[in-house]
């Protein structure tokens, strides 16, 4: 490649000496010698002549067609940058700058071209080439560039000059390509890399909540990057692309067509668009041939003012467009300096004389067009006649109310001055060179001035600081602009209507006055781009199978969740004490319920409760008045009283269960309960065992009478009691209970109690049912005792509905929920005490207050007499199958009758007739009294009974 470069390098050398002037580049150029030459590339054409070439001569040069006011601006921008540096005492004096502006035609080739007229002086050095020529103080040297416009034409320029270390700024090239330094070492720029742009973009279709757009970009280096990050911008948002292309200003009107057939068939109404002025104009033209106006366009910086598609014959598809441009700058004195340009008065700049024909639309005496018109090549214009004013004619040219791109121009100038003012005013031992060195301002060379541009900081004329980033770069913001039509003339309008931020904090980077802006060029009403009509609040964005994200179903919102607002992507889950209304817009608090003291049913059990706690209360006072009574004695007095107040804490623990759960209520009830019952139980259980003993002895001794006397049957209960106590300490120690919300239940929430161990509450009310278990089976076994003494049916008949109600309670408790596990608790322990209750006493309580005839000892008497006559009968049969089975077995004894004798004795009166043989006696005292028990078996067949 370093030998082509040199071949080319000899090729315009050489050409220049045979002219003996300056010409390396392209022939029309602006020029003016300095004692620093600047270089500078300005599209002041849009482009080239497609011509077919078939290579049968010599290839012709390309000719550059379309002419740009703008880009003409723009150059004069440079010059009066220029002219306004040489001019002051402060800048650079007695340092005069110089320059060699070439025109792109907006393409590579063109600005390749003159691009290397940049590097030859730089190479000259090294090529050896005094024997053609004396080329010493003929080929100027270029230490800097401005320029090139498009970021295609600004790539391939990087690529040479960067060779050569000369310093390239960019005034609009603004790909995030030209950002890497690697590859880009000496490109610099005034304007912010594309990247922010489409950010911005991005956050402007999302700011109006647009999700389904078509994407365009240009097939170049400044197109294809920056619609690439506006791709991943919208991916980040969640906003669909239906149409990516890429466009360009050589397409085929073929292509063109079929462009616009898929835009005009998309559903999307948003088209943002990532490319220059003439890359999108043909797509432009064919859009309003077509009369296709209901799209919004949102246009990128390259294309957001171009006057090749901001034209009020445009208008009617493309008003209401967005668009970006750069921050407008102030340039004192250039209104002036643009208004007195004229082709007498421009020897140095060639670009002058086609500026004036194209303004006025004529010819100057020299110009070749002329020739071109009288040979019929070109369509007939008059002779300009140099008198023309300028004023008088609109043309991009004098819109200099918003410099942006001109602007940046003029700061790119003058940090090329500032950083040849630093090398000028730089002390030796503080410069940036090797040793703290500086650089010599008559002989500078490109390498250090672009030290120098990197290490650059100064203040503009607007007093805003300067200094290039990391990446060689200004930070900008971009201003947003809306395309009205002029009331006056209908000329295109561009009404500022917000800004964007690049380096704002995050919320307040975009602003946008929705009031300002006219879609389509008349309404203010938001245009629609979905793919799916919005969904209401109340429902959420459901995904169709094979579909983009953004194309959805509205499906309801499900119970207990909702959204407040349109277009929803999840519904939002309401708070576990909320519940969701029934459109599910919103939420509302669920209502709390347990098993409350107002509620009916809470009153129901609260009164059976107290009823309970009455009744028992009764029964001991009524033990308590007749407490010397037979029937009280009969019953065990002491023990009784003792199971009555049991009972009364069973009925007083279910009260516990009603109200409000709180941790201590929750610790306590459970414990309450299993105790007051096991108490009860124990009490019956100790009772009746007692009685079982007494009536089955078949030996009464002291031993019987010291094991079951009223210290021990105390004792037992205490013991059967104590292990329910540790139960419950062992239960709230490892696992207390504790208050619960239970939030699972919808629209209510119900407070209960979390019992800590559900293994805990099993032992509890096992280790009760066991007891209830032995006591059943003492009191089935006591039935046939005297009733007087143990009621042992009625026990029996009450441990049964125990074990019913337990039975029952168990699947009960686990297939409620809420306060209903409390209620059936309640309900259990209630009727588990009213059975014991009604079952053991009510039948006493009857006796003694309504039939006080058969409270007496004669009673209990006859009732004890007829249960002995009855065992002692059963004891003579079988004593005398015993002697018959003896008798028979020795063969020969007379048979004999037993003949039996009952004698009691009560409170030591004795009343029984002794027998003639005893054959056992038996005491056992019972209660107050002491009660005498004898049986007698005789040989006799007589037997009386005597009471």
């Amino acid at each position: 490649m370093s030998f082509y470069l040199n071949f080319y390098l000899h090729y315009l050398v050489l050409l220049g000496s045979s002219s003996g002037v300056t010409t390396y580049g392209p022939q029309q150029r602006a020029q003016k010698t300095g004692d620093i030459l600047l270089g500078g590339l300005f599209p002041i054409h849009f482009g080239v002549a497609s011509k077919d070439q078939d290579l049968a001569a010599r290839p012709e040069a390309t000719e550059c067609v379309r002419y740009n006011f703008r880009g003409f601006r723009w150059l004069q921008a440079m010059i009066f940058a220029i002219e306004e540096i040489n001019n002051s005492s402060t800048l650079l004096p007695n340092v005069t700058l110089g320059y060699r502006i070439f025109d792109t035609c907006n393409t590579v080739s063109k600005a390749l071209e003159a691009s290397l007229s940049f590097v030859a002086q730089n190479k000259i050095e090294s090529l050896n080439l005094d024997e053609f020529c004396n080329c010493t103080g003929n080929i100027p040297s270029t230490i800097a560039v401005v320029g090139a416009s498009g970021s295609a034409v600004s790539t391939a320029v990087a690529d040479l000059v960067g060779l050569f270390y000369i310093p390239q700024i960019s005034y609009a090239s603004s790909s995030r390509l030209l950002s890497n330094k690697n590859q880009y070492k000496s490109f610099m720029r005034t304007i912010s890399t594309d990247e922010y742009q489409a950010i911005a973009m991005a956050a402007v279709i999302d700011h109006f909540q647009w999700n389904w757009v078509i994407a365009i970009g240009s097939d170049d280096e400044y197109g294809r990057p920056g619609i690439e990050k506006f791709e991943n911008e919208m991916l980040q948002r969640d906003i669909c692309i239906d149409l990516n292309v890429l466009i360009s200003q050589y397409l085929d009107e073929a292509e063109i067509v079929r462009l616009a057939d898929r835009i005009e068939n998309s559903t999307a109404k948003v088209i943002a668009v990532f490319a220059s002025g003439p890359d999108v104009e043909p797509l432009v033209k064919e859009m309003v041939r077509r009369n296709v106006t209901d799209r919004v366009w949102i246009a990128s910086e390259a294309w957001a003012i171009s006057s090749l598609v901001a034209k009020p014959e445009y208008l009617d598809v493309m008003g209401g467009t967005i668009g970006f441009a750069l921050q407008a700058g102030q340039i004192p004195g250039f209104k002036e300096f643009l208004q007195q340009v004229h082709p007498k008065k421009s020897a140095h700049n060639e670009f002058v004389q086609e500026f004036w024909e194209e303004t006025f639309n004529c010819y100057l005496e020299d110009s070749l067009r002329k020739v071109d018109s009288e040979n019929g090549s070109t369509s007939f214009r008059p002779l300009c006649t140099g008198e023309e004013d300028i004023t008088t004619v609109e043309t991009p040219y004098l819109d200099y109310t918003h410099l942006r791109i001109s602007y940046n121009v003029y700061i790119a100038v003058y940090a090329i001055a500032e950083a040849l003012q630093n090398i000028l005013t730089c002390t030796p031992g503080r410069g940036l060179f090797a040793n703290g060195s500086c650089a010599d301002i008559r002989k500078v060379e490109a390498w250090q001035v672009l030290k120098q541009l990197r290490h650059l900081k100064f203040q503009n004329s607007m007093g805003e600081r300067v200094r290039f980033d990391e990446s060689s770069e200004l930070s900008a913001n971009y201003t947003i602009i809306n395309w009205h039509r002029s009331p006056e003339d209908g000329s295109v309008v561009f009404e500022e209507v917000g800004y964007y931020i690049v380096h704002g904090k995050k919320g307040a980077k975009l602003s946008i006055d929705k009031t300002k802006i006219l879609w389509n060029g008349y309404t203010t009403e938001v245009p629609f781009s979905n793919c799916s009509d919005d969904c209401e609040a109340g429902t959420r964005k459901g995904i169709i199978e094979g579909k983009p994200t953004c194309c959805f179903e509205c499906t309801e919102c499900s119970d207990g969740e909702y959204s407040d607002h349109k277009d929803a992507s999840v519904c939002t889950k309401c708070p576990n004490n909320s519940w969701s209304t029934g459109n599910h817009t919103s939420c509302f608090l669920k209502e709390i319920e347990f098993l409350s003291w107002s509620e009916p049913f809470g009153i129901a059990l609260a009164l059976f409760a107290v009823l309970g706690v009455l009744l028992t209360s009764f029964v001991m006072a009524v033990f308590v008045q007749f407490r010397n009574t037979p029937i009280v004695k009969a019953s065990n007095r002491e023990l009784s009283y003792l199971l009555l107040f049991s009972l009364i804490c069973c009925f007083s623990s279910s009260l516990v269960f009603i109200g409000e759960p709180q941790d201590w209520t929750c610790r306590l009830r459970q414990p309450a309960f299993g105790i007051s019952f096991v108490l009860c139980i124990s009490c019956i259980l100790v009772k009746t065992n007692r009685v079982l003993l007494v009536f089955e002895a078949k030996i009464p001794t002291s031993l019987h009478r010291k094991w079951w006397g009223m210290n021990l049957q105390f004792l037992l209960v205490f013991l059967f009691t104590f292990v329910q106590v540790m139960i419950c300490v062992v239960w709230l120690y490892n696992a207390p209970p504790a208050s619960y919300r239970n939030y699972d239940i919808d629209e209510i929430i119900f407070i209960t109690c979390n019992e800590g161990s559900m293994m805990a509450l099993g032992f509890l009310i096992g280790y009760t049912c066991l007891l209830a278990a032995v006591c059943f089976f003492f009191a089935f076994k006591s039935r046939k005792l005297p009733e007087n003494f143990t009621e042992a049916k009625f026990i029996t008949f009450s441990m049964l509905i125990f074990f019913i109600v337990w039975i029952s309670f168990v699947p009960a408790y686990f297939s409620t929920y809420g306060k209903f596990v409390s209620a059936v608790e309640v309900i259990a322990i209630l009727a588990s005490s009213f059975s014991l209750l009604a079952c053991i006493f009510f039948n006493k309580v009857y006796i003694i207050l309504f039939k006080p005839s058969r409270n007496t000892i004669e009673e209990v008497r006859s009732s004890t007499a007829a249960h002995s006559f009855k065992a002692a009968a059963k004891a003579t049969l079988r004593q005398s199958s015993a002697s018959r089975k003896r008798s028979s077995s020795v063969g020969g004894s007379s048979a004999s009758s037993p003949s039996s004798s009952i004698s009691l004795k009560t409170n030591g009166n004795e009343t029984a007739t002794p027998p003639q043989r005893r054959s056992q006696r038996q005491r056992v005292s019972f209660e107050g009294g002491t009660v005498n028990l004898s049986l007698s078996f005789e040989e006799t067949r007589e037997n009386s009974v005597k009471l």
